[in-house]
């Protein structure tokens, strides 16, 4: 006798309700803030008028600061070089970093521990004095943040690679390349790289949030773009000192930056849960669907049964 004993489906790739639904408005925002932010405000950045520190208004959404100038246009504004600078610094790290660990991967072993090594010492200095450093002798700037935020988040990423690509050069799959006279970067490129898109896709789009805050404290410290250009980091160290009186100041273009690195961990946390392979996730069926803010499809269900001898059965 055959006894159906349970019938569950296990959920695959949940976006979270309706703050899933957000995702598609905030990327459009994103790119309209990076390549024409002037069709959300109006006024420019640097424009002065007569309403010296007004508060939030019809007319000035944000309030105006010392000179007049709109808070809400140096916020749209000056989000355009924290988030350029940030996105092409965990670029380069991402590029550095994955190249760094699969040659360590691969490479012999007196060869990994010394690269290890140097991605140790690294990895225990935090990623704002490594900024500093290389920023205090390169010079302040957008460039110079870029590159700070590459060297300082490249070991992260060598760190992670280097581990998945010592599991994976055990697989069947590479050591069947390997015997069919696969080279070594043929392997790297064709066998391993892909299996680690996954991890790294998740890993970047988390180290999106750590780079915009860093990329902010070093504008907070006068290090990035410099005034009257907007920037939020140096918006906020501006209005830092007027909390007690004009508290938007540093408000508006504080709540930008955490809102932005909220936004940077939540679809880190989507994307792992897409891409994850051991749910049985297909990329092209459940990516449409998790950028409509809906519920991925889940898996089948998946019946057990049990075979339930005569005499239990009788018993029973």
């Amino acid at each position: 006798m055959t006894v159906p004993l349970l019938a569950t489906a296990r959920p695959t790739a949940r976006a979270h309700g309706g703050l899933a639904r957000v995702v598609p408005l905030v990327t459009v925002v994103f790119i309209l803030v990076l390549l024409a932010p002037g069709l959300l405000s109006g006024i420019g950045p640097i424009d002065t008028t007569d309403a010296f520190l007004s508060p939030p208004s019809a007319a000035h959404w944000f309030g105006t600061d010392q000179l007049g100038r709109d808070v809400f246009s140096r916020t749209v504004f000056g989000a355009r070089p924290v988030l350029a600078a940030s996105l092409l610094g965990v670029v380069v790290a991402v590029v550095a970093g994955v190249a760094l660990g699969v040659a360590a991967g691969v490479a012999p072993r007196w060869l990994n521990a010394v690269l290890m090594r140097v991605v140790d010492v690294l990895l225990a200095l935090p990623v704002l004095l490594i900024a500093l450093i290389l920023i205090a002798t390169a010079g302040s700037g957008i460039r110079s943040i870029v590159i700070a935020l590459g060297v300082a988040f490249t070991p992260g990423f060598a760190r992670v690679v280097e581990s998945s690509v010592r599991k994976l050069r055990n697989a069947e799959y590479v050591q069947a390349a390997q015997v069919f006279g696969s080279t070594t970067l043929r392997t790297s490129v064709r066998h391993l790289l892909p299996n680690l898109m996954t991890e790294v896709v998740v890993l970047a789009s988390s180290a999106v949030g750590w780079a915009v805050l860093t990329a902010s404290t070093l504008s907070f410290l006068g290090l990035g773009v410099q005034l009257p250009q907007p920037d939020w980091g140096s918006d906020l160290a501006a209005g830092a000192t007027s909390l007690a009186t004009s508290w938007w100041l540093a408000t508006f273009p504080g709540a930008a930056i955490t809102v932005t690195i909220l936004l940077a961990n939540f679809t880190g946390d989507q994307l792992m849960t897409l891409l994850d392979p051991r749910e049985g996730v297909r990329l092209r069926q459940n990516l449409p669907r998790f950028l409509g803010g809906r519920r991925a499809r889940p898996a089948h269900a998946v019946v057990t049964e049990v075979r339930v001898p005569d005499a239990e059965r009788e018993a029973a």
